[in-house]
């Protein structure tokens, strides 16, 4: 019996095999088709049906329609219906069937408006050649000033786009060989101007070894198609040495020791990729260390390796606790995991020894010139410099002990660095407590001796670091040699920028002294605490960061594009909610029921398997004040006397009766009636709404500065804080919320209908919640 229901298991099988190859699927995707039960089931249904009205054969053509209609229908119900369609030869696109697929889901309810429908999908339209020439007619008079003057370097697309607009169902190839022909009868043909390509910014010439590197990015523009950052990091756009193999990088400094050393950093580390991000912890990490964090863990992950977060801690007059607890919230935030959490400062002893060695080699000396003697890039040489190694010990352990007063020594090495800068400072009296160490030093090292050596103690396989410390490279691998220590690799990498903000941590404090912002987390900024109390997801940051790139020359990147991230992340993770901002109170005369209908409503209405929730529906609702007009102008669809409108997710469409005003003429509220959808006609729009609410306070973001680079004096004479954008912020203290909402934390994500993406503010209490808006639903084309 078993045998007998498998052989036919096997002929049902084989007979669908036959029916997908027949509508033009290869046998390997009709072979893939058969594991998905659902699929297969409807998409053998769709075949049948088609077949039984066209015929045993299917055009290639009409297979494809049918196999989208299978695989995207939401509701097997509407099956037949829209197969029907297709075997009439009535939808013939695929943009037909979009349209047809959506309409389907907006109209869940039985039977369809088939004369709306076809409306909405182009059943039976048809577009003449004398339609598509008037149309592309008018695009190219619209933009005939630029197509002159650039000529075929304009952007022939935006013309296609534009007419597609214009008529829809036209055939795309018709409508470009319209363009291409009214385009030639105005321009002419092509010169020998026209062919060349169009000139792009001059970029400043590579060194060998950078070239290795790919650039994604170009003048600000992230390319359509992009690989994500492991991808990237992994792949052949760095070519980065392999651990033990420092030597073969160009520029490495081999001396005598070196391939003994890397023996034992091989052994100790067998062969790991090791990265490090090591932040100063005085100030809170911005958008730009978002890329340093994604570049230094995600390469070491990319490469099966292990990336340390290393605190700089070697400035205690800046350092609070706050700032360390914070920059480790982001790292594990954006969702990396440190292998070892680290402080200069743990090797504080280590690198004291180090110093005493490096006299000891006649490669270091204690100087009395002042700070200001010795800054910029030509100071006078230190009368100092030859000064017996003895004498320079014992006077670096006068130091230590304290009996030199700030800025009346340092201990400076002896090297120029590849910007002619001499002999850095590698040690300075400082008599801050420290807030690990306490009092036990009043000599801290600086970050040009600290960094280099830090790495070599934590046997780092590539020190990763953005393109203003490549002056430093040199210093980096000489040191490690003056000391015979096992000596890393410094590889550099382009800055993050964004426009129209500052990441500075001088100017960030000046905006929160001066009141300008709430604090380091105040959502206009672009610190991470604060894209993260906006609610810009992390994934969408590290996307970002990957369509950024792995870039060796700086990248300014405009807000627009990180939004754009946070839109596609958004999507997808946050549920819908309705929110209504500036609340119209809308009585329903003739509710159907003597208290509150529940509704459900779609977490995510592309993806109903993602659940629903409920909210109350009562006969006092409150729908936008800007969802209703007295009277209604031409092209408004929204609710107005005589203008019905339907109110989402309900079934139910709303008709007013009565306007209620006070004395100053302000409407106040509405009487409405409603019908049904199902008998009524067709409203021109549907409305979201809230019924029962919950209270809430909704913050509303702009651009913190009116300029694209509000630190450039030549754009803000005035600087930054003169470069303020007024309406940054405006706050809505009296919207409300439906209350599906009511159980979220700070920080959870939801989609308001036809709003926007906001988020939970921490500010909420219980009663009052808040709600920061993230991002508009699409994007503000003043803006792009």
């Amino acid at each position: 019996m078993a045998a007998a229901a498998a052989t036919m298991a096997a002929e049902e099988a084989e007979e669908a095999l036959g029916l997908f190859t027949g509508i033009g699927l290869s046998e390997a995707k009709a072979r893939e088709t058969l594991r998905n039960g659902a699929l297969s089931a409807l998409l053998r249904r769709a075949v049948l049906q088609a077949r039984s009205a066209l015929g045993p054969t299917l055009d290639k053509a009409t297979g494809t329609l049918l196999y989208n209609t299978a695989a995207r229908l939401k509701d097997p119900k509407h099956l037949s219906f829209l197969v029907g369609y297709i075997a009439r030869r009535e939808i013939l696109s695929d943009l037909q069937l979009s349209a047809a697929l959506e309409y389907v889901r907006n109209h869940p309810l039985e039977p369809l408006d088939v004369a709306d429908f076809e409306r909405a999908c182009g059943v039976g339209v048809c577009i003449t050649p004398e339609q598509i020439e008037e149309a592309v007619e008018a695009v190219i008079s619209k933009h005939r000033a630029e197509l002159l003057a650039e000529r075929y370097h304009f952007n022939m697309g935006l013309l296609m786009g534009e007419a597609r607009n214009q008529l829809r169902w036209a055939d795309g190839k018709t409508i470009k060989n319209e363009v291409d022909l009214q385009v030639l009868h105005l321009l002419g043909p092509k010169t020998e101007a026209d062919l060349e390509k169009k000139p792009k910014v001059a970029k400043s010439r590579l060194a060998p070894a950078e070239k290795q590197k790919v650039a994604l990015v170009e003048n600000g523009d992230i390319g359509t198609e992009t690989q994500s950052l492991l991808e990237q990091l992994r792949g052949e756009a760095l070519k980065f040495h392999k651990p033990g193999e420092n030597y073969k990088t160009e520029g490495y400094v081999v001396t005598p020791s070196t391939m003994a050393l890397l023996k034992q950093h091989l052994a100790i580390t067998g062969g790991q990729v090791r990265t490090r991000f090591p932040p100063e912890p005085n100030g809170i990490l911005h958008i730009g260390h978002a890329k340093a964090i994604n570049f230094n863990f995600g390469y070491a992950k990319a490469n099966g390796g292990v990336c340390f977060l290393r605190y700089d801690d070697t400035n205690p007059e800046k350092e609070e606790e706050k700032y360390f607890t914070a920059i480790r919230e982001m790292v594990e935030w954006l969702g990396y995991q440190p292998y070892a959490v680290t402080h200069a400062s743990d090797y504080f002893d280590q690198l004291y020894t180090w110093a005493l060695e490096l006299i000891r080699r006649g490669q270091a000396y204690v100087c009395h010139q002042k700070v200001e003697e010795i800054k910029g890039h030509n100071p006078p040489p230190s009368p100092w410099r030859d000064r017996p190694v003895e004498e320079s010990l014992l006077l670096f352990e006068d130091m230590r002990k304290g009996k030199f007063g700030e800025g009346e020594a340092t201990l400076r090495m002896k090297l120029v660095m590849e910007d002619g800068k001499m002999d850095p400072v590698a040690y300075r009296v400082k008599f801050t407590p420290h807030h690990r160490t306490g009092d036990k030093w009043c000599i801290y090292p600086t970050y040009d001796y600290t960094h280099c050596l830090c790495d070599s103690i934590e046997h780092i396989t590539h020190s990763l670091c953005t393109k203003e410390f490549q002056a430093r490279r040199s210093s980096y691998f000489w040191l490690c040699n003056a000391l015979d220590v096992y000596c890393p690799v410094q590889w550099e990498y382009g800055r993050l920028n964004l426009l129209y903000t500052v990441v500075s941590k001088r100017k960030i404090i000046r905006l929160v002294e001066t009141g300008a912002v709430r604090d380091w987390d105040d959502p206009r900024l672009f610190t991470l605490t604060a894209l993260r109390r906006r609610g810009f997801p992390p994934e969408a940051i590290n996307n970002f960061c990957a369509r950024v790139g792995v870039t060796v020359a700086q990248a300014t990147m405009e807000p627009h594009l990180l939004e754009a991230c946070a839109r596609e992340v958004l999507n997808e993770q946050a549920p819908r909610a309705m929110a209504v901002l500036e609340p119209l109170k809308v009585t329903i005369t003739n509710f159907p029921a003597p208290k509150a209908l529940e509704v459900l409503v779609p977490n995510f209405p592309a993806d109903e398997s993602r659940g629903f929730h409920k909210v109350p529906f009562h006969q006092t609702i409150y729908i936008e004040e800007t969802d209703f007009r007295e009277e209604a102008d031409k092209g408004y669809k929204r609710l107005a006397p005589g203008q019905p409108v339907g109110l989402r997710h309900t079934g139910y469409v709303i008709t007013v009766q009565n306007v209620i005003k006070d004395v100053s003429g302000r409407v106040m509220e509405l009487e409405v009636t409603c019908t049904k959808s199902d008998v009524a006609e067709k409203p021109k729009a549907f409305i979201h709404w809230v019924s029962m609410p919950l209270a809430c306070e909704v913050r509303l973001y702009e651009r913190l500065f009116l300029h694209k680079n509000p630190e450039d004096p030549s754009e803000v004479p005035g600087g930054f804080l003169s470069d303020l954008n007024p309406d940054s912020l405006r706050v809505v203290h009296n919207a409300l919320v439906d209350s599906s909402v009511r159980s979220a934390r700070p920080f959870d994500k939801f989609q308001f209908e036809r709003l926007g993406y906001f988020s939970v503010d921490p500010d909420s209490e219980e009663g009052k919640m808040v709600f920061n808006r993230t991002v508009t639903l699409k994007e503000d084309p003043g803006k792009a």
